[in-house]
């Protein structure tokens, strides 16, 4: 008797220590995200509201070559970092997270130009609630959504071929459903990728220091994505253009 109740107290004391880790993990985790986040609306205002900073990007032929190298690095530095994060020192990762933020601004300045700022600014409105909403979810369902992340994540691969077979077809009708379920997969993902950032911070109390932060800041990416794709989906339909 005596075992069993030390045993129970002994379970439930990891519990709240392991809960507490989480938290303070993914304090981490979202606060590298905001950052990010904040570093990219503002260089993408900033080279917006310069004629002098966007003629680098655009010109009136059309993309310079300096926009396609700023339109085509975030994916070289998001696979880089993906799998050579270990490899990396934390203040080397960090440094290319941030530079990947200013990058990502840099790429997105198209959409301030592009669609009115009234519009922009209650997209991201409506993105923040939708991702704060089922980050929430995530973090807080006992359901596993180990097998309805795989599900999504194959149909993310589905709408990336369907992406480039539109870009030669210009089909306006598959633009239209691939934007639909670029909001329903991304949407899925945000609570899926909360709920294993959440698992991973439970397991952090086995890393130490620099290992743990590493992991933080690979998470903060993931959620960074799945804000910006959400956003961007959710553009298509509630942007106005100019």
């Amino acid at each position: 008797m005596n075992f069993s109740q030390n045993q129970f107290g002994q379970t439930y004391t990891d519990d709240v220590q392991s809960q507490s880790v989480a938290k303070t993990f993914m304090s981490s985790v979202f606060g590298w995200m905001f950052v990010a986040l904040g570093i990219t609306a503002v260089t993408a205002y900033l080279f917006a509201s310069s004629p002098s900073l966007i003629s680098q990007l655009y010109t009136e032929s059309g993309m310079s070559i300096m926009g396609w190298v700023v339109m085509l690095a975030p994916f070289g530095f998001v696979m880089f970092m993906s799998f050579r994060f270990q490899q990396m020192s934390r203040s080397t990762l960090s440094m290319m997270f941030l530079f990947y933020s200013i990058l990502m601004g840099m790429s997105l300045s198209f959409i301030l130009l592009a669609y009115t700022s009234a519009s922009v600014f209650s997209t991201f409105i409506v993105t923040s609630g939708t991702f704060g909403l089922m980050a929430l979810v995530g973090y807080t369902t006992s359901t596993d959504l180990t097998k309805f992340g795989s599900i999504l994540m194959m149909a993310l691969v589905g709408i990336i071929l369907a992406s480039i077979v539109n870009f030669f077809m210009k089909s306006g009708t598959m633009e239209y459903i691939i934007s639909i379920l670029g909001v329903l997969i991304f949407t899925g993902l945000t609570a899926y990728d909360v709920q294993k950032l959440k698992r991973i911070g439970m397991a952090t109390g086995e890393y130490q220091g620099e290992s743990r932060d590493k992991l933080a800041i690979m998470g903060a990416l993931t959620l960074y994505l799945d804000f910006i794709n959400l956003f961007l989906f959710l553009l298509r339909f509630l942007g106005n253009r100019k």
